[in-house]
């Protein structure tokens, strides 16, 4: 596109929203065109901050009729290129849609925009004395929206699920430029095919989630957090059946003492006890009576006494608990100088302890050098595969040694029916795998999905399919 025929369309985006939310500079371009993935340059075409219905709405016709490609975009904290906007695309930045709606005590519900920050919607719900559950390292900066999009988990799956759970109803635009009202908070409503759950994890190839009803819950009481050292991983599989068949968990993590020597090194957190096991599970658990913590000890004591775990300490305070909660939390943000390529993957439960032995076997062998950091949801699932760059291979070139772990990798989550993104999405980055999970046939009812919503197919485009 020539410099007139962008300064073209740049005139006519201005024309469909208020003035100064159409930004052009080098700095925007790339802030707002691309997300925590370093794969790729963004190279989008303007940036467009839309702050009603109405805006989203003028823009995704406009763009129909002008067949351009938009790029919806959230907090841009995805980690598989899902808001990278790289062929000149027009990114529709959903940060001004950032209102608190509604609420109602007697539903337990909050209405609010898609640019309403997720630390932001925690908070609101406490304030009126409730809970939004959904929790992960990046709810400082991540949006609802882009949460939604994803169907984003985080560290409470094991008890609260994942972000389509507490969906009750969304406004959003298709890519054709209608707007839906999908379910309208109803929590019974048979009335044929809920499209409220198409949108949810669609990524914005669908449309653009432009508010949404949000379920809340009672806040938990007392959390009580428990880290425990194992000497081995299957070990920490036999913690979490005792645990879980006794008493009922709020969270399940884990984490491999490789991820903990790099959070401990980077000077923040503590070593939770004096002596170092291969392996780490972090149990939460709300401790309302005496009679729960007793019996979390107990569990404990009985674990140690299997050989299971090698020592372990219990918070005694809510700050403490914060404290060790660090462990886990601060794994990505410590690991990031080492450009990590990171793999999202998801098996049932009892497949997890052979397929990280499959995995990390198969990484070992080819490629000794690289240093692995283990760590995940491991109460749903959901481990999360982290290679760290050594410092003197190029970046280009570790990341093409990358990919051909990531053909090896999926091949094991093929093998035991497991999803090659559990929880940050398909985007660009797990595109080309798309079928290790899916079928051809689940591939051919998607792409008719998106015909339908999006026919002229401008909305992020190489996304998913």
């Amino acid at each position: 596109m020539s410099n007139s025929d962008t300064a073209a369309v740049v005139k006519e985006l201005e024309g469909l929203v208020q003035e100064g939310r159409v930004l052009t500079d080098a700095d925007s371009l790339q802030h707002y065109g691309c997300d925590w993935t370093k794969q790729w340059q963004p190279d989008p075409l303007a940036i467009v901050l839309p702050k009603s219905l109405e805006e989203v709405q003028a823009l995704v016709l406009w763009a129909n009729e002008n067949q351009v490609s938009l790029v919806p975009s959230g907090g841009r904290t995805g980690l598989s290129g899902g808001a990278v906007a790289r062929n000149k695309e027009v990114v529709i930045a959903l940060d001004l849609l950032n209102e608190i709606k509604e609420f109602s005590d007697t539903e337990r519900t909050v209405r609010c925009g898609a640019g309403v920050v997720t630390q932001q919607l925690q908070d609101f719900a406490e304030e009126k004395g409730f809970y939004y559950p959904v929790d992960f390292a990046s709810s400082g900066s991540s949006q609802i929206g882009g949460n939604i999009s994803t169907n984003a988990g985080g560290i409470k799956v094991i008890r609260y699920g994942m972000t389509r759970d507490w969906v009750a109803g969304l406004t959003v635009v298709t890519g054709k430029g209608d707007v839906l009202s999908l379910n309208k908070g109803l929590v019974k409503n048979a009335t044929g095919y809920d499209l409220r759950h198409l949108f949810v994890g669609a990524e914005g190839t669908l449309g653009i989630v432009v508010d949404a009803t949000i379920q809340l819950a009672r806040p938990p009481k007392n959390l009580t957090v428990l880290v425990l050292g194992t000497p081995d991983f299957a070990s920490i599989m036999q913690v979490l059946n005792t645990f879980q068949s006794n008493m009922d968990l709020t969270a399940f993590e884990f984490f491999s003492d490789v991820a903990a020597s790099h959070v401990v090194a980077g000077g923040k957190v503590a070593r939770p006890f004096a002596e170092q096991t291969p392996y780490y599970a972090l149990l939460e658990f709300e401790a309302d009576n005496e009679q729960m913590l007793d019996t979390a000890m107990s569990l404990f004591e009985s674990c140690v006494e299997q050989g299971w775990v090698v020592d372990g300490v219990m918070s005694q305070s809510e700050r403490q608990a914060e404290n060790l909660w660090k462990l886990r939390e601060y794994i990505s943000e410590t690991i990031s100088e080492f450009t990590p390529y990171k793999n999202d993957i998801s098996v049932t439960i009892s497949h997890v302890p052979d397929f990280i032995a499959e995995v990390d076997a198969i990484v070992k062998a080819h490629y000794p050098d690289f240093e692995i950091v283990w760590f995940g949801h491991i109460g749903d699932g959901n481990v999360h595969l982290n290679i760290l760059k050594p410092e003197a291979l190029a970046k280009e070139e570790f990341f093409s040694h990358c990919q051909k772990v990531s053909q090896w990798v999926f091949e094991i989550v093929q093998k035991y029916e497991g999803s090659i993104s559990a929880e940050h999405g398909v985007g660009l980055l797990k595109q080309p795998y798309l079928s290790y999970t899916r079928s051809e046939e689940e591939i051919a009812y998607m792409k008719a999905i998106k015909q339908a919503f999006d026919p002229k197919g401008i909305m992020n485009p190489g996304k998913v399919l």
